[in-house]
């Protein structure tokens, strides 16, 4: 048998915004690496599609809304137990700071913060989580590394993600559970596609890069199939930035 400890087999793991960008391509890049995989997806619609990318069988899907615990119940009672957590699923907001409102704070926070720390602790509670398993947030740079004009509520949802991540790292520690950051810089999903934002903006916006380009939701999915996998087994608490350098300017 070739080795590979990047290797997911016999593996099961949640993937939270599955349905589209990062989150899409870390549920298909998991399941080609051998996952048994239980895609979250905000749409009950987008079901089929999800499962229907995904490459082997025996695959799972559940529309849940992050930002609402009630919705959490088919997931909580499901047959499984996971021995990794990908936290893909995310919203932006752009707004100056003068501007910004409490609703706008509750709204972020609701889905990169409290949704994905509370959907671990319950999934924790309901002894859903192997001995061994790995959670994984995605946050950003920006909060953490970089600051950008008219995004301090997205910032502080990415920062505070950081700091609890950095703290469930020790707690979860005596359960030999690892809890990780990626911090990606632009990535080329939806979520950046605006009706604020023209594609000569953006292509602009990708020279500023030292490797001139935005990232791929392929290659965030890689970096977050590394902290699932064997290969980072002695890795937790940690920040792994996936920027195209970026952050280094």
């Amino acid at each position: 048998m070739e080795f590979n400890p990047f290797s997911l087999a016999g593996k099961t793991i949640l993937v939270t915004g599955a349905a589209s960008g990062m989150g899409r391509a870390t549920a298909i890049a998991c399941s080609k690496m051998g996952a048994h995989v239980i895609a979250i997806v905000h749409d009950p619609n987008d079901i089929d599609q999800t499962l229907s990318e995904l490459e082997g069988t025996y695959h799972q899907a559940f529309p849940l809304d992050l930002s609402n615990e009630e919705s959490w119940c088919a997931l909580l009672t499901a047959d499984f137990v996971l021995d990794g957590i990908a936290n893909c699923a995310g919203i932006a907001s752009m707004n100056p700071f003068a501007f910004i409102k409490k609703e706008e704070f509750d709204k972020v926070f609701g889905v990169n913060l409290f949704g994905p720390v509370l959907l671990v602790k319950s999934l924790l509670k309901k002894k859903k989580l192997n001995k061994g398993a790995s959670v994984v947030f995605v946050s950003s740079i920006d909060g953490p590394r970089i600051v950008h004009p008219g995004n301090s509520v997205y910032s502080a949802s990415k920062n505070a993600l950081v700091g609890i991540a950095r703290n469930m790292a020790i707690d979860l520690a005596s359960k030999m559970i690892r809890v990780n950051c990626i911090l990606p810089g632009t990535t080329d999903t939806p979520l950046i596609r605006t009706s604020n934002v023209t594609e000569e903006e953006l292509q602009e916006n990708a020279k500023l890069f030292p490797l001139k380009r935005f990232g791929t939701p392929e290659e965030m999915a890689y970096a977050i199939i590394y902290l699932l996998s064997d290969a980072s087994s002695f890795v937790t608490g940690t920040e792994l930035v996936v920027d195209g350098g970026y952050s280094l300017l």
